[in-house]
């Protein structure tokens, strides 16, 4: 007999206010002023016992918080634990085997049902659409979650330049297949390469992002 299974109930307060997310902008302000200020220390005379204070390096992205308060996780946690199983099922290994992994040149290609399919490179899409920084709590359906500030745009940007036809209603995503560059898309167990699907009214919505990086 199977069970009945109920989908959570996520109320309007648990989903990021755009003041919000908009409010890393200040965070990559004091990222820069952090940076310099590391430098000029390098050249100062060495603290004595009289005047020396914590001088614990500080990540500046768990210095910010999302919506309810909670901690941004630090580049370490973020960049360490990642469910990608082109790579390896094991969040905590995909770092080390993805160490080599070669991004650039890389292209996103939009076609199907658009008036004008195209086909951008990473270094194009920064450039035709101004990145934004948002701090977003991801949770995942195995459990865990990750507060991650994050760099992108609007997907609907990119949709608004391509035009979908009056007859698309769903974007497809596929992702790359490289199962000489990626152990884990050997694997029998899965019909690689991953495939993903919002219905158009959600790629559209303002908080869903094309993300390009941290």
């Amino acid at each position: 007999m199977g069970k009945n299974y109920q989908s959570l109930k996520i109320d309007r307060s648990e989903i990021t206010p755009k003041s919000l997310y908009l409010s890393r902008r200040d965070f990559m302000r004091s990222a820069a002023l952090t940076a310099g200020a590391a430098a000029l220390a390098a050249c100062a005379p060495r603290a004595t016992e009289s005047n020396a204070g914590s001088s614990a390096p500080v990540d500046p992205v768990n210095t910010y918080t999302d919506e309810l308060g909670n901690p941004a996780n630090t580049f370490q946690q973020i960049t360490n634990y990642n469910n990608y199983y082109e790579f390896t099922t094991n969040p905590q290994g995909v770092a080390r085997l993805a160490a080599d992994f070669q991004t650039s040149p890389w292209e996103v290609k939009v076609y199907g049902l658009v008036n004008k399919p195209k086909t951008y490179s990473v270094e194009e899409l920064n450039q035709l659409f101004k990145p934004e920084e948002r701090i977003y709590r991801m949770r995942c359906v195995e459990g865990w979650s990750l507060v991650i500030p994050w760099l992108g745009f609007p997907l609907s940007r990119l949709l608004e330049a391509v035009e979908p036809t009056a007859q698309a209603t769903h974007v497809r995503f596929e992702t790359i297949f490289a199962p000489d560059e990626m152990p884990g898309m050997k694997s029998l167990g899965y019909p690689w390469p991953y495939q993903e699907g919002l219905r158009l009214d959600e790629a559209n919505n303002d908080l869903t992002i094309l993300a390009t990086g941290m």
